[in-house]
């Protein structure tokens, strides 16, 4: 059986684009359809990135605003509670108030978290005697000097005999712990 060059030539031509039909389903279409995805993924990207970038700069800023902040704080904040230096201040502003500090105890400072940032905090009871007009003053002085920038006057207990009274003012100091 002898098969003419034109049989031989379609026979041949159809073989070779049965091999091209195989070709493009094996390799060409599912990179095609990886193609179609990469592109439908790089396109979402694109739309993401100017968002992402603003917002990527907006954490920036508020990051160093923070930062800033935190740095203004620590200037309220000592580093630590030195009794001496606080029974030194406490006793000299007792002094130019003319009032009298009747005693001072300090006891060990505690460690709280607010927000984050850890204190040294140290709760005081000041005794203090004189007149009525003086111990205001005192009081005053405390909570705006600013070697007790981090002082909170939390309750102020009196006694008023005579011409003459007597507080008990609790406080307390907190320290910011590096």
């Amino acid at each position: 059986m002898k098969i003419s060059r034109r049989v031989g030539l379609i026979l041949g031509a159809v073989v070779i684009v049965a091999a091209l039909v195989i070709m493009y389903v094996v390799v060409y279409s599912p990179q095609a359809g990886q193609r179609n995805d990469l592109n439908a993924r790089l396109s979402r990207a694109q739309t993401l990135l100017p968002g992402l970038t603003k917002q990527k700069n907006d954490l920036g800023n508020q990051l160093a605003s923070a930062q800033s902040s935190l740095e203004a704080s620590r200037v309220h904040f000592p580093e630590s509670v030195e009794s001496i230096e606080y029974g030194e201040y406490l006793f000299e502003i007792a002094t130019d108030c003319n009032v009298k500090l009747d005693k001072l105890s300090f006891p060990q400072p505690f460690s709280k978290t607010v927000g984050g940032v850890t204190y040294s905090v140290v709760s005081l009871s000041l005794p203090v005697s004189g007149s009525l007009a003086n111990i205001f003053t005192f009081i005053d002085t405390i909570r705006t000097d600013e070697r007790f920038a981090s002082t909170e006057v939390n309750r102020i207990s009196m006694t008023i005999s005579g011409g003459s009274a007597s507080a008990s003012i609790s406080v307390t100091i907190y320290a910011h712990k590096g």
